[in-house]
């Protein structure tokens, strides 16, 4: 039985489609004299070799979904968590940006050309970025433009320069405009003084500027004639690359990303629930897990260390940066930080919504980790612990999960401020609630703290 990805449809070269849990992707014979020429050439080998790009195998399927137009099947290699860019830190953005330009560059050496620059066609594997579109390649025609350059500044440079200059949450953007952010918005939004960056002057200013004037109007005379060749394109890319290396995130000093360091865990205590994580790990025994409120990842690195797929979320943009730049720095692999609001997760976008999915439709993970957060939910954004639970429920198997007491300093700190309207924000009636969707496997005190872990498993699964 084949299942297309609905996130592929929108390119006449070919389709993404699972048969059987496997995941595989149709070329379709429009596009055949470019899928040659990418293989034949050896452009496919360097950048997959190079982990630059993801690598596939051909493959012989009984029937493909669409047979009058295929004209080979690949089984690409399975990234294991697909995310987006509204999901990234600054750091993901400009790794994949600058990915997808040095892509570019080697695709011309080869008479090539990247004719898609999606921010869509990044993943990240390993710890490190690739791109996953195969038939984003066709054959180079002298004389003609980068007709990817508006998507990538709109995809990229767009919502990097407005982290920079203005607030590193507005790549959120991109969560409201799937095709990336229109550059007269961009233009409009960012400071006067970036007009005085040759780079961004030139690629997004000017740039908009150029699309408002020609927006209604047929191109005609010399202007429709005129001719690129090889080496302006080559400039083009050059200037795109020197403009994204400069962009730098000076200040990321955000609510939480320094938690750690004010946080009421004495350092026994501290040891002491990292020594149960690794005893409920043991116990579970979980190929994925997903940490939601990972901060900077400390306790996502237990998991990841044991050789654990570890997705690390958290709504702190500051803490995400972070968390990614000691992932690069200690090039660990089983890592990945995602921006993540548990209150506000990220929806199912796009054509019939289902083009980008949701969080939970990416689910369900073996293991989820909820340290040090419900009191955010129960207590910070009023939601019923019966709620929490049966959120939670949706989303893993199995399930750590720390309670913090009213009289915990850091629930205090959140009462402070606000009526206590929760008489049922206590150990019973959390217990309470989650039994109704998991069973307690065990539970144990936090030495030293007020502070109780929990590991669960989900009723009947």
């Amino acid at each position: 039985m084949y299942h297309n990805i609905t996130g592929s449809f929108r390119d006449p070269s070919g389709f993404l489609f699972t048969k059987d849990g496997i995941l595989y992707r149709q070329i379709n014979q429009k596009y055949q004299e470019n899928y040659d020429r990418l293989i034949e050439s050896g452009l496919y080998e360097r950048l997959s070799k190079a982990g630059a790009m993801i690598s596939h195998e051909e493959v012989d399927l009984d029937a493909a979904p669409i047979p009058d137009i295929k004209y080979k099947i690949i089984k690409p290699k399975i990234v294991d968590f697909i995310s987006y860019p509204y999901e990234w830190c600054f750091s993901q953005l400009k790794e994949a940006s600058i990915l997808t330009l040095a892509i570019a560059r080697r695709a011309l050496d080869y008479d090539m050309t990247l004719k898609d620059a999606s921010a869509y066609n990044v993943q990240f594997k390993e710890g490190k970025a690739v791109f996953i579109d195969t038939l984003s390649f066709e054959i180079y025609q002298e004389g003609t433009p980068w007709i990817a350059y508006r998507q990538f500044c709109q995809h990229f440079l767009a919502p990097l320069s407005l982290m920079v200059y203005q607030d590193i949450k507005l790549n959120q953007l991109l969560r409201t405009n799937i095709d990336g952010i229109p550059l007269d918005l961009a233009s409009k939004l960012l400071p006067l003084k970036t007009r005085l960056n040759f780079g961004i002057l030139t690629h997004i200013h000017l740039h908009a500027k150029s699309q408002q004037r020609f927006a209604d109007k047929a191109l005609k005379g010399p202007i429709a004639d005129a001719k690129v060749n090889k080496q302006a394109i080559l400039g083009l890319i050059e200037s795109l690359i020197s403009t994204v290396k400069k962009l730098k995130v000076k200040k990321f000093d955000t609510e939480w990303n320094n938690y750690y360091q004010i946080t009421n865990y004495s350092s026994e205590s501290f040891e002491a629930k990292k020594d149960i994580i690794h005893s409920f790990l043991s116990v579970a025994n979980p190929n994925s897990v997903w940490d939601l409120g990972a901060n900077t990842g400390e306790f996502s690195r237990i998991a990841g260390e044991r050789g654990i797929k570890t997705i690390a979320f958290d709504i702190d943009h500051g803490a995400v940066e972070k968390n990614y730049r000691h992932m690069k720095g200690n090039q660990e692999e089983n890592i990945l930080p995602l921006v993540m609001d548990l209150t506000n997760p990220s929806p199912s976008l796009g054509w019939h919504h289902s083009e980008r999915n949701s969080l939970i439709n990416r689910g369900p993970v073996d293991l989820a980790l909820a340290l040090a957060l419900v009191h955010h939910l129960a207590i910070g954004n009023n939601v019923p612990l019966n709620s929490i639970a049966a959120f939670f429920s949706d989303l893993c198997e199995f399930l750590i999960i720390e309670f913090v007491p009213k009289i915990d300093s850091q629930v205090e700190l959140l009462l402070s401020s606000r009526e206590d309207i929760f008489p049922n924000y206590t150990i019973n009636g959390f217990e309470v609630a989650f039994k109704n969707y998991f069973t307690i496997v065990e539970k144990k005190l936090v030495a030293n703290s007020k502070r109780t872990l929990y590991l669960m498993k989900k009723i009947g699964s």
